[in-house]
């Protein structure tokens, strides 16, 4: 069969993108029983070649999870770290919004090499989390693979399976050594993997729903993901509920860190392709055994219980700062060199609404990630905002976004910004909400 392959639009891409310690969160659910998680940092390989001796890397793990770290909206959760890597870290929790003393360079010093932290952090919101060690991605030495956290709404969600897909990006040398993004990626071979895997088989019954977690846990590349011949409708973006939408031609297009919840109706057996903007290729398989009988047919989902998140923002009255990405003069610098007595990016009162002005002057697009909180996509006349909230943003060449949040968390937050280039420096900057 001849594969269909896909190259999105730069409206798709915009579309997909947008449409894509101890630290206690207000708000949310009630707190249920005090939860526990083991976090390591650690060496580990992975096979990315075929017949090859496996490629050492490094990786924050869970190792008593064994069936993935699953949490409860609510949880007041004491999470450890041991980092068994020769090197300090720090993770960063894309998703948890309001957990400032667990803030990275701002919350709490890094975790020493050979030593143990506990903090104890609350999960305000259900939703697709991704903690990762690459912020001090100068000081690694093996590229680092990031942990998908999952929280789980208070209600069962009416679906038959619930699945991690996580998509990360390798850049190996001719002897096989894999390298730390923002270093030179000269005589490097690409190779992309789905959950680990450079071929992955999600096996399922026909006439199932599953909801599918897509992760982009590649550190520069914004990527397009495609499962043929089927429905794909989006529930959730960067860890909140969205209006349902379906996705255009069922392919979902995602920043670097960007998160997606999609849920599918399972009918035939089917390709995962995916798409970095240079090609398209086939990266799993859909493969379908037997038929699920139900006693009656499936009808649209309902959308996902709600978070609690500001149904209206008060954007004529809104706080305004322009944020150039990435620009040398504007602040920006590399997480290794921070100081939090570096100027703020922007300071403004809780419970303000505040409107960025994300411009990237670059000459390429840039992903913008916000800490603390999540945000609205404002429409291009600044009289709305699209209906999904995000923490991550793909921002084209010369283009200038508009974003809104209401300010509900004081403490100081980090924002983000890296070229999609792997060559290319991540930058931090923060802002004070008081």
């Amino acid at each position: 069969m001849t594969k269909r392959f896909f190259v999105p639009t730069r409206r798709e891409v915009l579309a997909g993108l947008a449409a894509s310690a101890a630290g206690l969160a207000g708000g949310g659910a009630a707190p249920s029983a005090a939860a526990r998680l083991a976090l390591q940092a650690r060496p580990a390989t992975l096979a990315l070649r075929p017949g090859q001796p496996a490629t050492p890397i490094w990786e924050l793990a869970a190792p008593r999870a064994a069936g993935g770290v699953r949490l409860k909206r609510g949880d007041r959760c004491e999470v450890t770290l041991r980092n068994d890597l020769p090197v300090p870290v720090t993770p960063v929790w894309y998703g948890l919004d309001g957990a400032a003393a667990a803030e990275p360079l701002l919350g709490g010093a890094a975790v020493a090499p050979g030593t143990t932290t506990t903090s104890i952090i609350s999960m305000p919101h259900a939703g697709t989390l991704l903690a990762d060690l690459s912020l001090l991605e100068e000081g690694l030495k093996q590229p680092t693979r990031p942990l998908p956290i999952i929280i789980e709404e208070t209600d069962r969600v009416a679906v038959d399976r619930d699945e991690v897909l996580l998509i990360e990006e390798w850049r190996l040398r001719p002897d096989g050594a894999a390298i730390v993004a923002g270093t030179d990626p000269r005589e490097t071979t690409i190779l992309y993997t789905l959950n680990g895997r450079t071929s992955f088989e999600l096996s399922a019954s026909g006439n199932q729903r599953l909801r599918l977690r897509f992760i982009n846990g590649s550190q520069r590349t914004v990527l397009a993901i495609k499962l043929e011949n089927h429905d794909v409708r989006v529930m959730a973006m960067d860890g909140q509920p969205a209006e349902p939408f379906p996705a255009r031609n069922g392919a979902l297009v995602l920043a670097p860190g960007a998160r997606v919840d999609a849920f599918v109706d399972t009918a035939t057996s089917a390709s995962f392709l995916l798409h970095d903007g240079k090609e398209a290729r086939q990266i799993g398989t859909l493969a379908i055994t037997g038929r699920f009988e139900r006693g009656a047919p499936l009808l649209p989902p309902p959308p996902l219980p709600s978070n609690d998140l500001p149904v209206q923002l008060d954007l004529k009255g809104a706080l305004r700062f322009d944020v150039a990405l990435g620009a040398p003069d504007a602040g920006w610098t590399r997480p290794a060199s921070f100081s939090a007595s570096s100027a703020p990016a922007f300071r403004a009162k809780a419970g303000r609404t505040v409107v960025l002005a994300l411009k990237n002057s670059g000459p390429v697009t840039t992903a913008f990630h916000l800490h603390g909180h999540h945000f609205r996509l404002l429409d291009r006349l600044d009289d709305g905002w699209k209906p999904y909230w995000l923490d991550t943003l793909a921002i084209e060449p010369g283009q200038t976004q508009r974003i809104a949040f209401a300010a509900n968390y004081p403490g100081r937050w980090l924002v983000e910004s890296v070229a999609t280039d792997w060559a290319a420096p991540r930058l931090v900057r923060w802002y004070a909400v008081e």
